[in-house]
């Protein structure tokens, strides 16, 4: 959300950068509702203004007998507790459609971002792992003999498309990546484990974005809870309307969950296999900072989330996206993109974006200045760290053989009781 004092100083600066998120001349918008809000305000402190006078002189005009200024002042004090609430409901409405406007404005982007219109404009900052050469043609992971433990057609009757049910040894590696991707946040990296729920208020998707603007994409309950899209709801909401203090940021926080999205306009895309699902489990991260911490720890929350592709020893390019492919809430994001081979191509498995102090506006929460002074609005980041069903595919693609079995990672070992492998009839041994 957008502080509207700094539309209002600057109209020319703010339209420039609502520009490059596609959107021209909209503080004209903004400043209009803004000063019918203001001009309303300003008509009701002066109508309460003459009626606090009048009401003064009642009593006054009684007591001297003069009944012809009594019943002036009367109807003048009727009259102006008439206007006064007429225009305190004006500058309620003018106030909600003016919070409406700017709940549906998109972050301003870093001055770093660059320009460009979808992902084709994406910039790769680093790579890392070469590709592996097959000597067969490699296929996607939902061909594959070693994960015959994925049932789609079950889910489909059990829930309709875009779900999977995983059994043996799909679910035990699934539960794996999971374990072995938050243990490495906590234990290497630092983050605080966090277990939070997965149905919240409107206040709590409004706090980070989700609404109103984005409604359809997330499912809602008939009693007015929302299913989370991703933890990120949870963890950065978990410091709203608080003041925290300097000394305790950077706050980092970790989860894993099940996510919920409805995939709405995505009709037609992935359809095959369990690469975009309604219902998926994400290992998240979250830091809440100061504004002097966030582009470093962005820098750093990247770098965990790569961590765990290098743990696994599977490829991946890292990009820095563009204007137009940049999130609503985000200033600056960076897309990790993990290779499959059986796509022949590197799909995003985490992206990884500092929000500035986008969100703790609408949240509100703030921090507390070392040495004291007014406390200040946080800055907000979160990334996948990594989307674990993705990373399934990524390790059963990569690690695959001619004859269907599955050579597993090193690192996971330890996770799956040992195994090596899973046998191309979906075993692990």
């Amino acid at each position: 959300m957008h502080d509207i004092r700094i539309i209002r100083d600057d109209p020319a600066a703010f339209d420039a950068a609502m520009a490059r998120r596609g959107l021209d001349g909209i503080s004209e918008q903004v400043l209009r509702i803004d000063d019918a809000r203001r001009a309303a305000i300003h008509a009701a402190e002066t109508a309460k203004a003459e009626q606090n006078a009048a009401s003064k002189k009642v009593g006054a005009a009684k007591a001297s007998g003069d009944e012809a200024e009594f019943e002036r002042l009367r109807a003048l004090v009727s009259q102006k507790k008439s206007e006064l609430a007429s225009l305190e409901a004006e500058a309620k409405q003018r106030d909600g459609e003016l919070t409406t406007l700017l709940m549906t404005l998109p972050n301003i982007l870093d001055a770093e971002v660059p320009a460009g219109r979808d992902e084709a404009d994406n910039v790769e900052i680093r790579r890392w792992g070469t590709p592996a050469e097959f000597d067969f043609t490699p296929r996607e992971h939902y061909k594959l003999e070693a994960a015959a433990g994925l049932d789609f057609e079950t889910a489909a009757r059990l829930s309709g498309a875009r779900f999977v049910v995983m059994r043996g040894a799909m679910a035990r590696l699934h539960r794996a990546l999971a374990q072995f991707m938050i243990d490495m946040h906590v234990d290497r990296h630092g983050l605080e484990e966090t277990n939070a729920p997965v149905l919240v208020r409107d206040e709590a998707m409004l706090g980070t974005g989700q609404l109103p603007k984005f409604a359809e994409d997330s499912y809602e309950t008939t009693n007015g809870w929302w299913l989370i899209p991703t933890s990120e709801v949870t963890l950065t909401n978990s410091v709203r309307e608080q003041v925290l203090e300097a000394a305790a940021l950077p706050l980092r926080l970790t989860a894993h969950s099940l996510c919920f999205r409805s995939e709405a306009g995505s009709a037609g895309k992935d359809t095959a296999g369990m690469l975009r699902q309604h219902q998926f489990e994400k290992v998240e991260m979250v830091s809440i900072t100061s504004a002097a911490q966030s582009t470093d720890e962005h820098e750093r929350m990247t770098g965990c989330a790569e961590a765990v592709l290098q743990a696994l020893g599977l490829p991946f390019r890292t990009m820095l996206l563009c204007e137009g492919d940049t999130g609503f809430g985000a200033r600056r994001t960076h897309d990790i993109e993990v290779w499959l081979p059986g796509q022949n191509t590197y799909r995003e498995i985490s992206s990884v974006s500092n929000m500035g102090d986008f969100q703790a506006r609408r949240m509100p929460a703030r921090m507390r200045p070392d040495g004291g002074g007014k406390p200040e609005f946080v800055h907000t980041l979160n990334g996948s760290g990594l989307a674990v069903g993705r990373c399934l595919i990524a390790v059963l693609e990569n690690g695959q053989r001619a004859d269907g079995s599955v050579a597993l990672p090193e690192a996971l070992h330890p996770w799956i009781g040992g195994k090596t492998e899973i046998t191309a009839s979906g075993k692990l041994a």
